[in-house]
């Protein structure tokens, strides 16, 4: 069988995700099903928009109590059902088999005996189907991809070894039929696109979106996202590509130029590849710190989030050398509108007058490193008092330097941190680094990118 003979529905309303029993009918009526198209458990799930699209196609259903419970396994009899209702009009090409396990009163027996005859499905040596077991992530594409009548192309060993980390463990008798359907970009991977996890049991999130893939036309946007359909091209970027970030939290940001601090920014647009790819999207966060480099700091990025996935990223700003005096008596109306370096605000508070520095956050996390760096050939009565400063202050204590008081949200914590600031401070601090962060901050890859 082709997939010629097969009636792909543009609405998808054909398939049904039962929740049956032997006592209890496994579907829903289709009033029932379109009901619960807003399922109470799948908010921010990965395969929401595709189980949205079958719920309210009535397709899927859930549970009395609203749940779909996405991570339940499926049996080899729900999905018996599910295919039949996706394919109503598969030809059936095979003669009906009985298989000693399956009742004629058994409710999914007309679904078992229709899905083997049209080649979705097939029982086992002994005359078994085993309706109750729980049906194999490899079973289900294997299942979909012969009842569709896909067949591989090219080399089925290249196919399988281009795309999955675990090749491995794919069984002999399902490498074929893997192949065609990584080929026919079935096959979704969550979280990682290149873990099959072949002989793990399909969850009903899974199932659904194995369907959606098979049930898509050419013409149709897939309801899953690019990055979990294995076989898709991983998406790159490569170096020396601009990444404009934004900071909301304040107008600038004001550092020591011997600190070092972190930093959290947001990418301000869709970030390309030359293809026209969506690598790393706008509102994605990247975090890395501000370093001192040549007089002046530099943000360097580690890591940056997308879709609530990290990945490691080597990118870094232009040096900013643009300092302040420390004594400019403008100095200090501009921190109240900016975010601190810890060693900024410490200093900041010891030679401004007699004035109070209040920002509404300073900048934390200095390392244990820079605090020993910077606080060499120093007596270590100072390194000492420095170091119970910062653990006071995080406990709270406002009065850190003399009879000057930092009053901010967030602070240095702990003694490493403490011996930072007095490291930084000590001799005097003659001037500060102002960081515009909307034109300063702006990143280029150090070296290519990509989430695969």
């Amino acid at each position: 069988m082709t997939p010629s003979y097969l009636q792909k529905s543009s609405t998808i309303a054909l398939v049904s995700l039962g929740l049956g029993t032997a006592l209890i009918s496994p579907f829903l009526t289709l009033r029932t099903a379109l009901a619960q198209a807003r399922f109470s458990d799948i908010q921010g799930h990965w395969a929401q928009s595709c189980l949205q699209s079958l719920a309210q196609s009535g397709i899927i259903n859930g549970y009395p109590n609203g749940e779909f419970r996405p991570n339940a396994s499926v049996t080899r009899a729900e999905y018996a059902t599910m295919v039949v209702k996706a394919f109503p009009n598969a030809t059936r090409s095979r003669t009906a088999r009985a298989f000693t396990d399956v009742q004629p009163n058994f409710w999914a027996a007309d679904a078992i005996g229709i899905a083997s005859q049209t080649g979705f499905l097939t029982g086992y040596p002994s005359g078994e189907f085993r309706p109750f077991q729980q049906i194999p992530r490899t079973q289900v594409l294997v299942s979909l991809n012969n009842g569709l009548g896909y067949t591989p192309t090219g080399s089925v060993n290249a196919t399988l070894g281009n795309t999955y980390a675990d090749v491995s463990a794919i069984p002999s008798y399902a490498r074929g039929a893997i192949a065609s359907a990584t080929q026919n970009r079935l096959v979704v991977n969550y979280p990682n696109v290149r873990s099959l996890n072949p002989g793990s049991r399909a969850t009903r999130a899974e199932v659904a979106a194995f369907l959606c893939q098979a049930l898509k036309t050419p013409q149709q946007a897939s309801l899953i996202s690019d990055q979990y359909i294995a076989g898709v091209p991983i998406e790159g970027l490569q170096a020396r590509t601009d990444i404009p970030v934004f900071y909301d939290v304040a107008e600038k940001v004001i550092v020591s130029p011997q600190e070092t601090a972190p930093l959290t920014v947001t990418v301000a647009q869709d970030i390309q590849d030359p293809q026209g790819n969506i690598v790393i999207p706008k509102g994605s966060t990247i975090t890395g710190s501000l370093q001192p480099q040549n007089g002046g700091t530099q943000f360097v990025a580690k890591e940056v989030t997308i879709d609530g996935n990290r990945y490691p990223l080597e990118a870094s700003s232009e040096i900013i050398t643009r300092t302040v005096s420390a004594r400019d008596p403008n100095l200090l109306a501009l921190a109240r509108n900016a975010v601190l370096g810890a060693g900024a605000a410490a200093g900041l508070s010891s030679v401004i007058g007699d004035g109070t520095i209040t920002p509404e956050k300073v900048l934390t996390g200095a390392a244990v490193g820079t605090a020993i760096e910077t606080n060499r050939n120093r007596p270590w009565l100072s390194v000492a008092r420095d170091s119970a400063l910062g653990a006071a202050a995080a406990a709270g204590v406002s009065t850190v330097i003399g009879d000057r008081t930092i009053t901010a949200e967030k602070i240095l914590a702990g003694a490493a941190s403490g011996a930072t600031i007095g490291g930084v401070i000590d001799p005097a601090m003659q001037e500060v680094v102002v960081i515009d962060p909307q034109t300063d901050l702006t990143l280029q890859l150090d070296r290519p990118f990509n989430r695969g």
